[in-house]
């Protein structure tokens, strides 16, 4: 996973989607309309909002009746308590609080802010207030997608589902995998040596963030409407973990 040259295309002409989408046919249209053909080894990095929209993970919060810890908590963060609901609902544990924001252990291993729960670039029908939760199982997503593509189109390529987050110590979003397949989504170069021979002892590449950084500079975070990109010049292969395998354990975390 060391190309000299690596090529990222943002595939033009993908519509906004629903519940139910068949998300497969829609990539491939695209990646035609693009001048392209999908061929092995290529990777696409799709954008989890449409992964979340086409498997219907809207939660409308009129629907929602907050607990008496929600309630709580939205007084003490200044925010919607039936937000603070669904935060707490998608979480194992809330790590920090502050005016408007909650920073939460996700029931997926991710330390997300609220819970990775959105409702920017939510298509709202009529008088409804949609919010949209990440897939449920976001590497599952990618195996069933990768699955699709290769019976539908006749290769093999990986999937990444990233989505833009904030990190410690930095400021500014970066793209991160979310789910993964098809692709080592965690290197491990322990094995390796350095330039002069030295051993490395520690050293890992986070691969498949590495991607989703990449992909999410084409994706954009606004109106730019290329939710998917083709990444070609990796050589992928099937690996079984995903990206389940870049979530730290606990007890290996210094910082929580």
């Amino acid at each position: 996973m060391s190309p000299s040259t690596l090529e990222l295309v943002g595939l033009p002409g993908i519509p906004l989607v629903a519940p139910g989408d068949d998300l497969a046919a829609l990539i491939l249209d695209a990646v035609e309309g693009a001048g392209r053909r999908l061929l092995g080894g290529d990777v696409l990095v799709v954008a989890q909002k449409i992964v979340s929209k086409v498997e219907g993970r809207y939660i409308d919060l009129r629907d929602v009746e907050p607990s008496p810890r929600a309630k709580e908590l939205a007084i003490r963060t200044d925010k919607d308590a039936r937000m603070v609901d669904l935060i707490l609902a998608e979480s194992t544990e809330v790590l920090r609080e502050r005016p408007g924001l909650l920073v939460v252990v996700h029931r997926l291993g991710m330390v997300l802010a609220n819970a990775g729960i959105d409702a920017s670039n939510v298509d709202q029908e009529g008088p409804s207030e949609r919010v949209l939760l990440l897939p449920k199982d976001p590497d599952g997503s990618c195996r069933r997608l990768r699955e699709e593509l290769r019976r539908r189109a006749g290769v093999d390529v990986g999937v990444v589902i990233n989505d833009s987050l904030g990190r410690a110590w930095r400021n500014g979003t970066v793209g991160v995998a979310l789910g993964a397949a098809g692709l080592r989504a965690l290197e491990d170069l322990r094995d390796r040596v350095d330039l002069f021979g030295r051993p490395l002892a520690v050293t890992q590449v986070g691969a498949a963030d590495e991607l989703a950084a990449a992909a999410s500079l084409l994706q954009g975070q606004a109106d730019e409407g290329k939710p998917v990109v083709l990444v070609r010049g990796l050589d992928v292969y099937e690996v079984p973990g995903g990206a389940a395998t870049l979530i730290r354990l606990e007890m290996e975390d210094m910082f929580r």
